[in-house]
């Protein structure tokens, strides 16, 4: 997907510090929606999917699941539709996201496609985050700033630079792809009906991490000792105002609260292996006992169902927001089974075999080596 580019030039001249154009960087798609596959997706209440509109000089924005007349409403220009996260719903969307395997599965999100017809897009704006725009179909103008300015339109119920002023443009057709790293000023605009899949990575904020830890530890700090006590009080003539020594015991009382790397390491592979509030995990259509189970996986394998996250470090695996420490035996295979996303059909060992018949229970592991029908049967 780098084009004549290695990993480790990308990576050292181009990751998060410039743009980058790759002409024909996709040249076979397995799947290759029209329209109606995307506003079939977007009618879909278990996706998250926006149609964006730009009318009489004014930008709007709505957000789905979409009832079928509101598309016949659509002009042929100036509109957007956009499906997040297909690759939780289309195998080759998630083949396609996985590709990007010189990257850690830890920063990557999801794969987003928009249609839209000519003159629509969503605006002049910029992404926090880093982010691969690839064209599949018809043409697209894609316009770049070298600015720093960053304001926005006040008001817009889309994050749209109030001053664009573009320096460089290219028009990518389809298999075309462009790389732009975080808060980098960018606009596309269709020239002929077509789709940009981009493919977005995540970059949360200090303050969303910070906050997400001190729920982590809320459940982690259970056995704190002592309480507060001053039995050595003294009247007072104001007793609204905080003595000094209240507060230097409170403040002792806080500095119990600790934490070390184990923690931290635990708090992160939980935190970016859970799943977005929308996404939730079938059971089992098949009802396999454990040993029906492992003679399905010797036939035909198994694969991380579309949605799961599965992170490792050194000590434990973390899989849609849980973590788990199974037999050490089975710790090459499931990093395996992380790393590629499915296991080829074989004998595997019984420490094996009981953590993913676990994680099929809850929906996390599907039977079959690839995300098709054909392959489970």
């Amino acid at each position: 997907m780098l084009g004549n580019i290695t990993p480790e030039t990308f990576l050292s001249d181009y990751w998060q510090k410039k743009p980058l154009l790759i002409r024909n960087a996709v040249s076979h798609f397995d799947w290759l929606p029209q329209l109606q596959d995307l506003l079939a997706l977007a009618q879909d209440e278990d996706v998250e999917s926006r149609l964006v509109e730009f009318k009489k000089e004014q930008w709007h924005c709505e957000t789905g699941p979409f009832k079928p007349s509101r598309f016949k409403k659509l002009g042929e220009t100036d509109w957007t539709v956009l499906v997040q996260n297909v690759n939780h719903h289309i195998p080759f969307a998630d083949e396609l996201l996985h590709r990007i395997n010189f990257i850690p599965k830890v920063r990557l999100d999801d794969l987003m496609i928009s249609w839209a017809p000519p003159g629509g897009g969503v605006g002049p704006h910029f992404d926090s985050y880093d982010v691969f725009l690839l064209q599949v179909g018809g043409k697209k103008r894609w316009q770049i700033s070298h600015s720093s300015d960053l304001e926005l339109v006040e008001g817009a119920p889309l994050k749209i630079l109030k001053h664009f002023e573009p320096d460089e443009e290219w028009v990518l057709e389809h298999g075309d792809m462009l790389y732009l790293p975080p808060r980098f000023p960018h606009n596309g605009v269709s020239i002929e009906a077509g789709m940009t899949w981009s493919i977005g990575f995540r970059a949360p904020k200090t303050q969303e991490v910070a906050t997400q830890f001190m729920d982590y530890l809320r459940d982690k700090i259970t056995d704190l000792p002592g309480m507060y006590a001053d039995p050595d009080l003294k009247a007072t003539s104001e007793p609204a105002r905080m003595p000094a020594d209240f507060v230097a015991q409170i403040k002792t009382m806080l500095e119990q609260v600790k934490w070390d790397d184990a923690m931290i390491a635990e708090f992160a592979g939980r935190y970016f292996s859970e799943p977005k509030q929308h996404v939730f995990y079938d059971m089992p259509e098949e009802e396999h006992d454990h040993a029906s189970f492992a003679k399905r996986v010797e036939q035909v394998g198994a694969r991380l169902d579309l949605k799961t996250v599965l992170l490792y470090d050194d000590v434990k695996f973390y899989i849609n927001g849980d973590d788990f420490t199974p037999e050490p035996e089975s710790f090459e295979v499931l990093r395996t089974l992380a790393n590629a996303r499915h296991l080829p059909p074989a004998r595997y060992s019984q420490p094996v075999i009981d953590a993913l018949f676990t994680c099929y229970d809850f929906g996390y592991v599907q039977i079959g080596e690839f995300a098709d029908e054909e392959s489970a049967r």
